[in-house]
């Protein structure tokens, strides 16, 4: 096991961002079992520390891969393109404008007259918005060229701006109920 590892390889999977998700629950749980500091807890001090920073990577690998956006991201930065602290890149102002759309409805669901099913309907909209980002992010990264780079990158500051928007539906949903 060798944390400089990026996460693909520490848990054996291609490096690609349609993967096995199943496998990677699989994969976790055998990495989990192996380090986990309970094994280690009648050791040296040093060979229990590399047993919680083992785990802790495998943990961090494991949240980064499980989630379409971070694994997106994540396979990104390994092609040296961060999209977590870029705020001045360009948008699509159509999609600019959908999103304004989007946060209104949002705004207004609780006074709908179904607030349960509009937020249903909301959320059901974005991940239809969501699909075709994922498509053409996974396009993209596959080819090496600059701009196809900068693409998957425009598809991920998409799709970063839906997760947000997914997160607030599902945070007033546990407001309502």
């Amino acid at each position: 096991m060798d944390i400089k590892q990026n996460f693909f390889e520490f848990y054996g999977l291609p490096e690609v961002f349609d993967i096995d998700l199943g496998l990677l629950s699989q994969r976790h749980l055998e990495l989990q079992k192996k380090l986990h500091p309970d094994r280690f807890a009648h050791l040296s001090d040093q060979e229990r520390r590399l047993s919680a920073q083992y785990t802790a990577y495998l943990n961090e690998g494991y949240a980064t891969l499980r989630a379409s956006l971070l694994r997106a991201q994540y396979l990104l930065k390994l092609q040296g393109i961060d999209t977590h602290n870029e705020s001045s890149a360009p948008m699509d102002p159509v999609f600019l404008m959908q999103q304004m759309e989007l946060r209104e409805r949002l705004e207004d669901a609780p006074q709908h007259a179904d607030p349960e099913s509009e937020l249903a309907a909301l959320d059901k909209d974005v991940e239809q918005m969501m699909a075709p980002l994922q498509a053409e992010f996974c396009s993209q990264i596959t080819i090496p060229a600059e701009a196809s780079l900068h693409a998957a990158a425009a598809a991920v500051r998409k799709m970063q701006f839906l997760d947000k928007l997914r997160r607030e539906i599902e945070r007033l949903e546990d407001d309502l109920y």
